[in-house]
């Protein structure tokens, strides 16, 4: 005990008696054992004191003594003897009557592990020995402080690797089963299902799946105590990713369903919170067919709290749809998003992903190739790599060539169109405007991937009324000349109802209502009166010329788009020779010859049919967000975040919510669906919200990576122009990724920034000098996107204003950022260009009438010098003269920063050191002035070599 110190020695007065009556529970920086080596009266040896107040009267003398045992046991560690003396008397303290002893000795038992781990080869045994029947005790201990002392101590020492497997198995386990019992007390049960899930993550697999499995899985069923169903909801994902996929899709995905729909809401909200952990470990099958629908239930639930919980976690259960094999983009260890190169690959259909996985450049505008697929092959995944051969424009003109053409396409696929369902081979004409998301739209026809739309595959298929609408068109034909216009109206009021009669038994799908509203639109038309032979003719004749109008009238390509959908819409599952049969133009002349001859009829039909029209959006906007890398009704959910209305029954932030895993849902669904998202995207950055606008800003950077230059130069850019004017709450996110989003962008593009680069530089609240230190930060690295002449021409006079900012942080920063434009041109050997700015900086910073200035061109001498920015005979013939002539400066600052530069940095370099080098002789001239000032601080600098990395600019400004 001698070599215990004695922290507190002018307090020995107060120790009288040996005891701590006078210390209350603050006095945790007293070492404890300090009062063994006191001496006393009693003449006790250390180990008898210990002994002594360790069962004491007095509880607070035996909660010093728990509070001690680290140092006691460190003290004795080195006679074997005591130390197991120390050690049983530990043991008979842990039985004390007294809850805060117990509590303050079960504290105690984690680091005191931990030291007997290190002195493993003195003790190997005393932790199983001594401590653990400690700690197992403590478990079922009556009082509850106790016993979450050594919940908390059992699970530092399983995150520690600090308890056996076999204890695990043989007293930890069996202890937690008891305690979890059906029978077993209600604290106790809540205690121990709370133990069991936090301890599931440290456990092994197979102890887990074995021993707390099946309990845990009784207690998701437990029909007494709602508080325990609860715990199992909230550690469902922990445990699913403890036990692993088989387990979870066996056992856990059925009690799962039961916890989701649960009477207490609180249950069906802590579902919603970790539904996307407990999605992460199931097989994509599972996710899509069992996880998918329930997810759905979960939003549309009757509680507002557990709606608000499943649209915050929707984003995240989407992401766990995310495939790199489909999407091309990976997730490096270091968070980094990157592609991979295509790989072709024609004799298989599937293949694995590469390894060679390239950063993600200004010019990377990739996209998997057919022959890429999932590794897990799902059971679209055929259809994909041939459905939809169609890749041509679309347009009246052509429109029967057009259907040639994909009726010969897909008779060349062979047995791949054969696999095709009924539904697959309908005419499905998608369209490709100048505005398409898909790289190269505009150049090339684009690949069978990019424009696969799986609205043919998924949608059930629709009644055959081909033969209808064949009857319908002669019908008309055979009356045009000879009936009257009511005789028309017969005729075709008659048929409508047909067709409508067939399409009652679809009426789930969303497309055949918009087409049972148009038809009945066009039915009650019908049935006014007619306005005489005149409108007929009129009315034949405005048709004739519609139909004979090319594609460059704008008002044609919007009919003909209209008249498409509507073949699509009625369009029959017939067999492939049926579709060659069948001519696309006959029947969209059948249908817009009748809802023409109809909408003519009356002057009050042509406003009824527009404003159905308006009131029923067109087919083509329902179909662009369509997509089969996750179910349509988990995207569908995600854009009504936008919704106002969701704002008022859900949640008032729904909408940061969706702009805030918007990227993970974007690289989820992969560039080649972003049109899906496009909207909402567009929506979610003009919201009125400046949170909303901000999660966008901070994270444009990672869609524009996701999306690839082409994407990014359409649809993101325009969104970030509007960023960079709007609040400085928003500006901050785009300027904390300046660099990464303008490096993405192509030459042409990125030059068009140079001219508002100078409005970082003006904030609305000019105390916001973090701004305009995150602009210098960002500088120094945008400096290599630009060629030097820009560089000078723009980014120069950003500098130099910075370096004249209030705030000396930014101007500091900003120093280092002239040193970076000067490094900049030296290195494309731009000497012209650095002389004139070293001409700018001697005029502007060693002639500048402030003090300021004048230390400021000492700081950028010595960093220049530093990083090597430049070549040695222009610093010393341009630079060094200047720098030197600082010494008769009449203020000491200067003077001290001037020193520190010569002697840390400049005589430090080898060219000075150099014998016979004719600047040697000034320096040291110069150094020798500076040792002999009058001020102190100057001349201890000049005199003493200090110790240094980089600059410290905490010390430099405390000398300013």
């Amino acid at each position: 005990m001698a070599g215990i110190p004695l922290y507190f020695v002018d307090l020995q007065d107060d120790l009288d008696d040996f005891g701590f009556e006078d210390y209350g529970p603050d006095c945790d920086s007293m070492r404890i054992t300090a009062f063994l080596d006191i001496p006393g009266q009693d003449n006790l040896t250390p180990l008898a004191r210990l002994e002594k107040y360790a069962f004491s009267d007095n509880i607070f003398n035996r909660q010093i003594i728990a509070r001690g045992l680290l140092d006691v046991f460190r003290d004795f560690s080195n006679n074997e003897e005591d130390f197991l003396t120390v050690m049983e008397i530990m043991v008979r303290l842990s039985e004390d009557a007294e809850p805060t002893v117990r509590t303050e000795l079960m504290e105690q038992i984690p680091p005191i592990a931990i030291f007997l781990q290190e002195s493993r080869p003195k003790f190997p045994t005393a932790f199983f020995e001594y401590l653990m029947p400690i700690v197992v005790r403590y478990l079922t201990d009556v009082n509850n402080q106790v016993r979450k002392a050594g919940q908390e101590a059992l699970l530092i020492l399983l995150e520690q690797d600090l308890v056996a497997q076999n204890d695990i198995e043989n007293k930890v386990c069996p202890i937690l089963l008891d305690l979890s019992a059906p029978d077993s007390d209600d604290e106790y049960k809540v205690e121990a299902v709370n133990i069991i899930c936090k301890m599931a993550s440290v456990l092994s697999r197979t102890t887990v799946e074995h021993m707390l499995l099946p309990r845990f899985c009784e207690l998701c069923s437990d029909g007494k105590l709602f508080q325990v169903r609860k715990i199992c909801a909230a550690n469902f994902g922990d445990i699913c990713n403890a036990v692993g996929q088989e387990a979870t899709e066996r056992l856990l995905i059925p009690k799962f369903f039961e916890l989701c729909s649960d009477s207490v809401w609180g249950m069906r909200k802590a579902c919603a919170e970790c539904f996307m952990a407990v999605s992460y470990t199931t097989s994509p099958e599972v996710r899509r067919s069992k996880l998918s629908p329930l997810f759905i239930s979960l939003i549309s639930d009757t509680c507002r709290w557990v709606r608000q919980a499943a649209f915050q976690s929707l984003g995240p259960f989407i992401s766990t749809f995310a495939n790199p094999s489909s999407a091309g983009l990976y997730i490096r260890e270091d968070g980094t998003l990157s592609i991979r190169p295509s790989v072709q690959d024609g004799n298989s259909s599937s293949c694995q992903p590469s390894n060679n996985i390239t950063s993600v450049s200004s010019s990377t505008n990739a996209t998997l190739s057919s022959s890429e697929q999932p590794m897990e092959i799902k059971p679209e995944s055929s259809t994909e790599e041939m459905a939809a051969e169609v890749n041509t424009k679309l347009s009246v003109e052509n429109l029967n060539k057009d259907k040639q053409e994909e009726s010969s396409d897909s008779s060349s696929s062979g047995e791949d169109v054969s696999r095709l369902s009924q539904s697959d081979k309908v005419a499905g004409v998608v369209e490709v405007t100048k505005d398409s998301s898909f790289p190269g739209a505009n150049s090339k026809l684009p690949s069978t991937e990019d424009v696969f739309n799986t609205f043919l595959y998924w949608r059930p298929p629709l009644p055959d009324i081909s033969q209808d609408l064949e009857l319908l068109q002669f019908k008309t034909e055979k009356h045009k000349d000879s009936c009257s216009v009511p005789c028309n109206n017969c005729v075709a009021s008659s048929e409508i109802k047909k067709v409508l009669e067939s399409l009652q038994e679809h009426l789930n799908d969303p497309d055949v209502q918009a087409q049972v509203q148009v038809l009945s639109a066009a039915l009650r038309a019908a049935q006014f009166d007619s306005v005489g032979d005149y409108e007929t003719k009129k009315m034949e004749e405005s048709s004739g010329k519609l139909q004979n109008k090319t594609v460059s009238d704008e008002t044609s390509v919007s009919d003909a788009t209209c008249s498409q959908m509507e073949e699509d819409a009625f369009s029959s599952p017939t067999s492939q020779d049926n579709i060659s049969d069948l001519s696309a133009s006959s029947v969209l002349k059948s249908t817009s010859d009748l809802l023409q001859d109809l909408e003519e009829q009356h002057s009050g039909t042509s406003e009824f049919l527009k404003k159905e029209q308006e009131n029923n959006p067109p087919f083509e906007d329902e179909k662009s967000k369509l997509q089969d890398i996750i179910p349509q009704p988990l995207l569908d959910q995600y854009l009504s975040m936008t919704d106002p209305a969701r704002a008022q029954t859900v949640d008032t932030e729904i909408a940061k919510h969706c702009a805030y895993s918007l990227p993970g849902v974007a690289l989820t669904l992969g560039r080649q669906n972003w049109h899906c998202l496009k909207d909402t995207y567009e929506t979610l950055a003009s919201d009125v919200q400046w949170k909303v606008r901000r999660t966008l800003a901070f994270s444009i950077h990672e869609l524009a990576v996701i999306l690839g230059d082409q994407l990014t130069a359409a649809d993101l850019v325009p969104i970030f122009n509007g960023f960079l004017k709007d609040l400085d709450e928003v500006r901050i996110g785009v300027l904390k990724h300046l660099y990464d989003f303008l490096k993405l962008l192509h030459a042409e593009k990125r030059r068009e920034y140079l001219y508002q680069l100078q409005e970082f530089v003006v904030t609305d609240n000019s105390r916001n000098w973090r701004f305009r230190y995150e602009l210098a930060e960002q500088l120094i690295l945008i400096l290599e996107l630009y060629n030097p002449n820009d560089v000078y021409d723009y980014l120069r006079h950003i500098a130099l204003t910075l370096c004249s900012d209030k705030v000396s942080e930014v101007r500091w920063i900003s120093f280092r950022l002239v040193v970076a434009i000067l490094q900049k041109f030296y290195a494309n050997n731009a000497n012209a260009l650095g002389l004139n700015f070293i001409n700018e900086l001697v005029v502007r910073f060693r002639h500048c009438s402030k003090w300021v200035g004048r230390q400021a061109f000492a700081f950028i001498c010595q960093a220049v010098v530093e990083e090597e920015c430049m070549p040695v005979d222009q610093f010393v013939e341009h630079l060094l003269p200047s720098l030197l002539s600082l010494a008769s400066d009449p203020v000491p600052n200067v003077r001290v920063l001037l020193a520190k530069a010569l002697r840390q940095t400049l005589l430090e370099k080898a060219y000075f050191k150099s014998v016979g080098n004719p600047h040697l002789e000034a320096a040291e001239e110069t150094i020798l002035t500076l040792q002999s000032d009058r001020d102190q601080d100057v001349s201890f600098f000049a005199t003493i070599k200090l110790k240094h990395g980089n600059m410290d600019n905490t010390t430099i400004e405390k000398q300013s």
